[in-house]
C-alpha cells in the first residue's frame, strides 16, 4: 500500500534503498547497473563524495535564501561558471528546479524581450514534431511528443511544428546528407513565410532529439541554415539541451559541434547531475540588455529558483567533470559503446538504426530492417524490453512512438560519465538478451 501517486497506479516500483557508482540496489538486495542516468541526469553516477560534501558544507551555512531578498555565494559561483563555459553571446545565466521550468522561463524571456523592443507582434513559437521540451503547459505546447500532448490539448497555446531533421525516417533514397539538412532546414523558412516573419518569436529544438526519438542527431550542416534563417528573419533560436547537454554528447554543450550559439539555450539534467533538482536558462547579452535598458524587470519567478543547495551541488558536479577529464571519458567510452552496440546489433534482424553522440546513443526497433516497418505498437514491445532489462539488473530508457507518437521503439542508453569498457561490455551483453528475451515473447 502507498500513498504517493506513482507514474503508473497499476504497477508498485522497486524500493532503491542504496546507490553507489554505476549501481542502484533495491530493498531485495538486487543490484542495477544505471545504464541511462535516470532519465540522462546522473552524469557522475551515485553517491559521488565531493558531491555530497560540498552539499553537507552548504546546509552548514546557507540551505534557503528566497531570491526576491538574497542571492548567495553558491548561486553567483554556477552562473560564473556557466557563462564562462557557455557558447559565444551567453552572458547570463537564470537558475530554475529543472528542465520544465528552464523551459518555461526561456519562452518568456523570448517573448519579454520582443515586448521590451517594441515588437509586440511577435508571438508564434514553432518548433519540431517528434520532439520533447517539458510537461508543464507552455513546454508541453512547444513540444512534439504528441502522445503527451493529446489529453491536453484543449488547455495548450497555439504553436507550430515541423519536420525533424531524422535521417533515418526522413531522409530520401538517393538524397545526400546535404541535400536532405537543406530540405529539412527549409521547412523552416517555409513555416516563418507563412506565419509571416513579424509574427514569429522563436524557434525551439534539440540539438540531438532524446527521449522521443531516441538520440537523433542532426545531419550535415542543418543547425548553421537554422541558424541563418533565424537572423535573417529576426527569430530567437532557442536551444533545449536539457538532455543531450552538459557534457552528454562529448563536448560540454552539444551545439558546439553545430558550429552555431543560440540566442537562449535550456540545460538541466547533467547539470546537477541529480544529486539536486536543478535547471537554468542561459541567455544572450543581447537579451540581457533589451531587459536591462527597458522593464529592468523580468517578470517571472519561483520560490525555488537560484536554490543553494542545488547551486553548490551543480557546481561541485561541473568542477568535477573539468578537473577529472571527464569529457574526454564520454568521448572514448562513447566510441567504445558505439563499436560494442555495432558488434551486437548492426547484423541483428530488428535492430533498423544505431545512433546518437558520446555516451547519448540508441537502437530502433523494427519489424522488418529493409522497409523499416515497426512493430505493432499494441505489442508495447518497449515496455517489454524495460522488464527484461530490469530482470537483467539493468537499466535502460525505452520508449515507444519513436516515429509519429504512436509507432516505433527505441532503447535510448546513457550511462554515466565514469563508465568503464568493461562496464559498456557487460551493458551491451545484458541490453542484448534484454531485447531477444523481449521478441520471443511476441513472436
Amino acid at each position: 500500500m502507498t500513498h504517493l501517486l506513482h507514474r503508473s497506479t497499476r504497477i508498485q516500483p522497486r524500493r532503491a534503498v542504496a546507490a553507489q557508482g554505476l549501481t542502484i540496489t533495491d530493498s531485495e538486495g538486487r543490484d542495477y547497473i544505471d545504464a541511462c542516468g535516470g532519465a540522462a541526469v546522473s552524469c557522475l553516477g551515485h553517491g559521488h563524495p565531493e558531491v555530497i560534501a560540498a552539499l553537507h558544507r552548504q546546509a552548514d551555512t546557507v540551505a534557503y535564501a528566497h531570491t526576491g531578498f538574497f542571492t548567495t555565494e553558491a548561486a553567483e559561483a554556477l552562473g560564473d561558471r556557466l557563462v564562462a563555459d557557455a557558447p559565444d553571446g551567453i552572458g547570463h545565466a537564470y537558475l530554475v528546479s529543472g528542465g520544465s521550468e528552464a523551459v518555461e522561463a526561456a519562452l518568456k524571456l523570448a517573448r519579454q524581450y520582443a515586448t521590451e523592443r517594441g515588437e509586440d507582434g511577435r508571438r508564434h513559437v514553432i518548433a519540431r514534431r517528434q520532439s520533447y521540451h517539458g510537461n508543464t503547459l507552455g513546454a508541453l505546447a512547444a513540444g512534439g511528443n504528441e502522445w503527451r500532448r493529446a489529453q491536453f490539448r484543449p488547455l495548450l497555446m497555439e504553436t507550430h511544428h515541423i519536420a525533424p531533421c531524422f535521417a533515418y525516417r526522413e531522409q530520401e533514397e538517393g538524397e545526400s546528407e546535404a541535400e536532405y539538412a537543406a530540405r529539412a532546414a527549409g521547412e523552416l523558412e517555409a513555416k516563418i513565410r507563412e506565419l509571416g516573419p513579424e509574427s514569429v518569436l522563436a524557434f525551439v529544438a534539440e540539438p540531438v532529439v532524446g527521449a522521443t526519438a531516441g538520440a537523433v542527431p542532426p545531419v550535415g550542416d542543418y543547425f548553421k541554415r537554422i541558424r541563418e534563417i533565424c537572423d535573417r528573419h529576426g527569430v530567437l533560436l532557442i536551444l533545449d539541451e536539457v538532455m543531450c547537454g552538459m557534457g552528454r554528447t562529448g563536448t560540454l554543450h552539444a551545439c558546439e559541434q553545430e558550429g552555431i550559439a543560440p540566442d537562449l539555450m535550456t540545460v538541466a539534467k547533467g547539470l546537477g547531475g541529480g544529486y539536486q533538482p536543478i535547471g537554468a536558462v542561459l541567455l544572450s547579452q543581447k537579451i540581457f540588455d533589451a531587459i536591462s535598458g527597458g522593464s529592468g524587470f523580468f517578470q517571472h519567478g519561483h520560490t525555488y529558483m537560484g536554490h543553494p543547495m542545488a547551486a553548490a551541488a551543480a557546481l561541485a558536479v561541473q568542477e568535477v567533470i573539468a578537473r577529472d577529464d571527464l569529457l574526454a571519458n564520454v568521448r572514448e567510452m562513447g566510441g567504445h559503446l558505439r563499436d560494442r552496440l555495432t558488434e551486437g546489433f548492426g547484423a541483428h534482424p530488428h535492430v533498423g538504426d544505431i545512433r546518437g553522440r558520446g555516451l547519448f546513443q540508441a537502437i530502433e526497433l523494427v519489424a522488418d530492417r529493409e522497409t523499416k516497418a515497426p512493430f505493432d505498437p499494441g505489442l508495447k514491445l518497449h515496455a517489454r524490453i524495460k522488464a527484461a532489462a530490469m530482470e537483467e539488473g539493468l537499466m535502460v530508457y525505452p520508449m515507444g512512438g519513436t516515429i509519429d507518437g504512436v509507432r516505433g521503439d527505441h532503447v535510448l542508453l546513457a550511462p554515466p560519465f565514469i563508465v568503464e569498457r568493461a562496464d559498456i561490455d557487460r551493458i551491451v551483453a545484458r541490453l542484448g538478451r534484454a531485447v531477444d528475451h523481449a521478441l520471443g515473447e511476441i513472436a
